[in-house]
């Protein structure tokens, strides 16, 4: 069964804590920014330029003037701020950001991640990326577990331009929910309708499980 993109979204969701600073990717993390829990209060920040972005506004509703940094309309709260992408690049390599959420093509067993770049394909640059696992001490991926041919995107080695080093220490895919330590992914949690047979039949890195592995709650 699995989980889709708004599912994942909304589990990672789960993992926000009061007060934190959070810069959200661009694709599936985005969609964090509509289930922050209720009671937990965060401060949402973009790449672009923006403190405080708010949820996704309604059909009808939207402004261009106000995108996130993958030029998504979005919504502003009260109180939020708005400022020059230098500003915001300030606060992510000064680490004042508590928590990254990216999107990735491919993650290792030891934390490296490739997420910005296909050979052969044409792309606008790095983007914030790079800064963003430099500058991030906490950061969750979130991705489908496979690509579109079938095959594991957690890895022992990527095979794409890394993006960082050592830097995710949390996987939220369709299938389930990784912890990255010691040179493994381990499992936390299973998708609902998923078993752990499925999971180890499309993980190539290393995987470490306990016997029996609570299904997620979503």
């Amino acid at each position: 069964m699995g989980l889709d993109k708004f599912q994942i979204a909304k589990r990672i969701a789960r993992e926000l804590k009061n007060g934190y600073y959070v810069n959200l990717g661009i694709g599936i993390p985005t969609l964090v920014a509509n289930y922050v829990p209720d009671g937990i209060s965060v401060v949402l920040q973009s790449e672009n330029g923006l403190l405080g972005m708010g949820p996704f506004p309604f059909e009808g509703e939207e402004d261009a003037d106000y995108i996130n940094a993958g030029k998504q309309t979005i919504t502003t709260l009260a109180g939020s701020s708005i400022f020059d992408s230098a500003t915001s690049f300030a606060m992510i390599r000064g680490r004042h950001v508590h928590l990254t959420v990216l999107g990735a093509m491919e993650v290792t067993d030891k934390g490296d991640i490739a997420n910005w770049k296909i050979p052969g394909k044409m792309v606008k640059g790095m983007g914030g990326a790079m800064d963003l696992v430099a500058g991030t001490d906490n950061i969750i991926v979130a991705m489908m577990h496979t690509n579109k041919e079938g095959e594991s995107k957690l890895l022992t080695e990527c095979t794409l331009p890394l993006t960082g080093k050592a830097c995710i220490k949390k996987v939220i895919t369709d299938l389930g929910f990784f912890e990255i330590k010691d040179g493994a992914f381990h499992l936390l949690e299973r998708a609902p309708g998923v078993s752990i047979e499925e999971i180890k039949s499309k993980t190539e890195g290393v995987l470490v499980y306990a016997d029996d592995v609570p299904e997620m709650i979503i």
